[in-house]
């Protein structure tokens, strides 16, 4: 009765101190306490039926607990069976289901050393830590869920050993497209070097020709300059004078024969007989042998005549007239000859 009283005024304890609607407060404080009452009648009906209840149902589990019994081994006290019984029994389970393990041993998924799952389902301790192998054993009482567990493991350990497969595969495949690469690269780089080096032997074969012509040109040249020029300015013009008159005396003179009696250059005489041809004073051809011919103005109106008077002349009855209409006979050699 105590706590039924307790209760109530806990209630309208907290009922005045929650409520702040007067009006509300006002009909609470003014509810029958016969009501109140038996709300908490009911309240403490419940904790009562509740209690009973949990009484009840924790009854059957609480056993009282025998004493232990003197030279009986505490394994045997406590139902666990012996080793002996344990082994045998193994025996016996391996002797019937030998046939069943041998005829579907893929059924059974091979174990990861780390997994903890997979040796719980192969393996179980005894009370005093010894393993006992179940493996095959518990293959047909194994559950379809155990079951579909190591069919998805080695399904994941299939999978983990073809990726890496293929990755050895690709890392096979990389290697030898490297190799490849390697190989190709060193084949083009020794064909560059070939062509480098071919391209330099010929340039220093070209450049040695080109050296050994420079210097039988500088032999040719040192052999022509050993001619000099001599002579003071006043002699220029008797000098000119007689080597017009030489040539005109000789009809057909050689170059370098030429430019020994006069102590010149060869080139040095073909300029001066150029110039000469081109101020008029001399008239000829200096041919491909080296030899000027020199031909007077008389013989050239000749020969002009002779080809207007037969028109159209060919060249060998050209080649024969100009033996008639030009003398090529040295001006002394045709003096001695009249003599």
């Amino acid at each position: 009765m105590f706590i039924l009283l307790t209760f109530t005024f806990f209630l309208a304890k907290t009922l005045r101190t929650r409520l702040k609607n007067r009006k509300l407060l006002l009909f609470v404080l003014e509810m029958d306490l016969i009501i109140l009452a038996g709300i908490a009648t009911a309240l403490l009906v419940v904790i009562i039926t509740l209690y009973l209840l949990q009484k009840k149902n924790a009854s059957p589990e609480t056993k009282p607990v025998a004493a232990p019994q003197r030279g009986v081994p505490q394994r045997a006290q406590e139902g666990v069976p012996r080793r002996a019984q344990i082994a045998r029994n193994q025996r016996n389970r391996l002797r019937q289901n030998a046939p069943a393990a041998g005829a579907a041993p893929a059924a059974v998924a091979p174990v990861a050393p780390g997994d903890s799952d997979n040796e719980d389902a192969d393996a179980q301790v005894d009370a005093d830590g010894a393993r006992v192998p179940q493996g095959a054993v518990l293959d047909e009482k194994m559950g379809a869920k155990k079951r579909a567990k190591m069919e998805a493991k080695e399904q994941k350990r299939v999978q983990r050993e073809q990726e890496l497969h293929d990755r050895e595969q690709r890392k096979v495949k990389e290697a030898k497209e490297e190799a490849e690469r390697k190989q190709q690269e060193d084949l083009d780089a020794e064909v560059e070097r070939k062509r480098l080096e071919a391209e330099r032997l010929a340039k220093e074969e070209r450049e040695r020709k080109e050296h050994e012509e420079y210097l039988k040109m500088k032999a040719a040249f040192s052999v022509e300059e050993e001619g000099f020029e001599e002579g003071d300015a006043d002699d220029q013009d008797s000098l000119l004078a007689d080597f017009i008159q030489y040539i005109r005396d000789n009809k057909v003179v050689v170059l370098e024969d030429l430019a020994v009696a006069f102590k010149l250059k060869t080139q040095q005489a073909i300029d001066r007989i150029q110039d000469l041809q081109a101020n008029g004073t001399l008239t000829g051809v200096i041919d491909d042998r080296g030899k000027f011919i020199y031909v007077s103005e008389d013989e050239l109106a000749a020969v002009a005549k002779f080809i207007k008077q037969r028109g159209r002349v060919s060249i060998a009855e050209l080649a024969e007239s100009s033996n008639n209409l030009i003398n090529l006979t040295p001006v002394s050699a045709g003096g001695e000859a009249n003599s």
